[in-house]
């Protein structure tokens, strides 16, 4: 077993594709979204999630939108 084999992409990807073949991230799935954050409420860095810096840049907007729409907290409630 290497050292690698946990990171054997187990990742679930947020990113998804429209009939079109043109790639998005919707703000409405939440349950993705929140894995893409931490408990305190950050959005995780780009190699953690292993996304490209376009994908980051589209999960950070999405996330930004759901918070701007009340579907995501700005931060932890356990302050």
């Amino acid at each position: 077993m290497s050292q690698f084999s946990r990171f054997s992409g187990n990742k679930p990807k947020v990113v998804k594709e429209s009939e079109k073949g043109v790639k998005f991230v919707d703000y409405k799935d939440v349950d993705a979204l929140r894995r893409m954050l931490s408990p305190n409420g950050k959005i995780y860095g780009r190699k953690r999630l292993s996304t490209t810096a376009r994908e980051q840049r589209m999960i950070a907007q999405a996330i930004k939108r759901a918070r701007h729409m009340g579907l995501l907290p700005y931060t932890s409630a356990t302050l």
